[in-house]
């Protein structure tokens, strides 16, 4: 799913829909990683945001590239993609 593609969904309040990015299939010395062994990916891309609270506007918006905890948000499945819903508390950092 490209990120240009509009969501048939709305994120309320604080929350996010990230797309995490695909796990790594090789290792820095080039061994091939089995996915057994692959662990969940910590990076995705946001593709939609959340209007923020009423006292906290969002400091992440559509695009952005983020970091986030090892099992934060819930996995949800929109239009054939797993994605991710999550509170904007639960990213780490924009990179």
């Amino acid at each position: 799913m490209a990120t240009s593609k509009k969501l048939n969904i709305t994120p309320l309040h604080d929350r996010v829909i990230v797309k995490a990015a695909a796990a790594e299939e090789k290792t820095a010395g080039g061994i091939i990683i089995p996915d057994t062994a692959k662990e969940k990916p910590s990076r995705g891309i946001v593709l939609a945001a959340g209007p923020g609270k009423v006292d906290e506007p969002m400091t992440v918006k559509a695009g952005d590239t983020v970091l986030y905890g090892k099992y934060a948000g819930t996995e949800i499945q929109i239009e054939g993609a797993d994605l991710l819903i999550m509170r904007e508390s639960d990213i780490l950092a924009i990179v």
